[in-house]
């Protein structure tokens, strides 16, 4: 897994850009969260979905990205959490065991 870290809420105008010619996925992750640590590492071991990028967002110590993505893509907080951002916008999310890399596949159209 490649990802790319998620430091900085200017990305976000990044990620939505980048989001109209392939899909991007931004996993919000807790550090002190045994689940999330468990869904990150089941991401790991697991094929990536095709042409899709992947950003990884440590919400424990990005705290205000993590809120500026709730706000930007008008999703309620959660993590683990998975966003599928396509055209600029959040087309699929899912949390703690919601989220498997053939979900994140199908929703973002491979």
């Amino acid at each position: 897994m490649n990802w790319i870290e998620l430091t900085d809420e200017n990305q976000l105008e990044q990620i939505k850009e980048q989001s109209k010619n392939q899909p991007v996925v931004i996993f919000k992750h807790s550090t002190r969260c045994a689940t999330s640590s468990m869904i990150k590492s089941r991401l790991e071991r697991e094929t990536p979905a095709d042409n899709t990028l992947f950003y990884y967002l440590d919400l424990i110590r990005y705290r205000s990205v993590s809120n500026k993505i709730a706000s930007d893509f008008h999703v309620p907080h959660e993590s683990p959490q998975i966003l599928i951002i396509k055209k600029g916008e959040c087309i699929y999310e899912d949390s703690h065991n919601g989220i498997n890399m053939q979900d994140i596949a199908d929703q973002a159209g491979h």
